[in-house]
């Protein structure tokens, strides 16, 4: 089996931030050299964020320069709005990227963010057509699975999918495998990742926080599996360490969601740096920067290990060739 192993920029959040001369550019060429084969870059800011800024320039470049490396695109914003969403295709077709990730923004309650983020997007996917870019939906920390697939099937377009994280339904309460069941037939792309919970005594609230890849308590290999059986060959790598997340206020858990059990089991302090980090401003940024590639390196054999127990031989990228 071949797949398109990419990686999320947000893996190198604090190279991005910290590093001296770290920027789009290199992220891309650091990710090649280790031999992924897709990227994704998030311009979710109004100076497009990892991008750099909004010039014309930087979109023609960074574009450019993923189009020698031969790897797959997908960027990122937020917000569903129309006017935003046309924009953002617009500069997801100059960049060659097949799919623009987004979430709501709305608030309200769970029906009332349904009812508008439905709202936009029906007005919005012409605009996704005529970019020939698929739009992608994340479980993004609000919707649980059920509640995406509903947004999904109301809106009824062909150029209109879901991309499934493997963690963000906790933040929610609802079970990763669960949220998975709700989702698989819409998903067009997923954001593998590592999370275990943390008391509140500990974080100041209850939390999310991400470790590295297979030092967590999701169901990787299985949610995996179930990915692949499906047949889906795009795959993000998302090296959450640092991340932390509060629960949605007003949810409780659902389904077979547990708090202390599963995938929400609690890690219990003493809390090693090199496995997790619930206040990034406490430390230096070199020292982010140093336990974020060793995060990353210990994390992304280990996940390749457990592609080849599931199949997995080799990695191309999806990307369309040129004309």
């Amino acid at each position: 089996m071949i797949i398109d192993l990419a990686i999320h920029c947000f893996s190198m959040w604090h190279h991005f931030r910290h590093a001296p001369g770290f920027d789009c550019i290199a992220y891309v060429d650091m990710m090649e050299k280790l031999g992924f084969t897709g990227v994704n870059l998030s311009l979710n800011d109004t100076n497009y964020r990892h991008l750099g800024g909004r010039e014309d320039w930087r979109i023609a470049a960074f574009g450019e320069r993923v189009a020698r490396s031969g790897m797959s695109l997908e960027i990122d914003t937020s917000g569903t709005t129309p006017d935003h969403l046309r924009r953002m295709l617009g500069v997801a077709r100059r960049m060659g990227a097949a799919s623009l990730r987004t979430y709501t923004r709305h608030g309200g309650t769970p029906a009332e963010m349904m009812a508008a983020t439905i709202a936009d997007l029906k007005a919005a996917m012409p605009a996704a057509t005529d970019a020939g870019v698929t739009i992608v939906l994340e479980n993004h920390e609000d919707f649980t699975g059920p509640e995406l697939t509903a947004i999904v099937q109301a809106v009824d377009h062909p150029r209109l999918k879901i991309l499934y994280d493997y963690g963000n339904s906790q933040m929610v309460l609802e079970d990763p495998e669960e949220a998975l069941d709700a989702v698989l037939p819409h998903v067009h792309s997923v954001h593998v990742k590592d999370h275990v919970m943390v008391r509140p005594e500990h974080a100041g609230e209850l939390s999310v926080a991400g470790v590295p890849m297979g030092e967590g308590f999701l169901p990787i290999r299985a949610l995996t599996s179930r990915i692949l059986t499906h047949g889906l060959r795009r795959i993000t790598f998302e090296n959450v360490w640092a991340y932390r997340a509060p629960i949605r206020a007003g949810r409780n858990p659902i389904g077979r969601a547990r708090l202390g059990e599963g995938s929400f089991r609690f890690l219990e302090p003493p809390f090693d740096p090199r496995r997790i980090v619930l206040d990034p401003a406490r430390h230096g940024g070199a020292e982010l920067v140093s336990l974020e590639r060793q995060a990353l390196d210990r994390g992304l054999p280990w996940f390749k290990g457990v592609l080849a127990e599931l199949g997995v031989t080799g990695y191309r990228s999806s990307r369309s060739p040129g004309p």
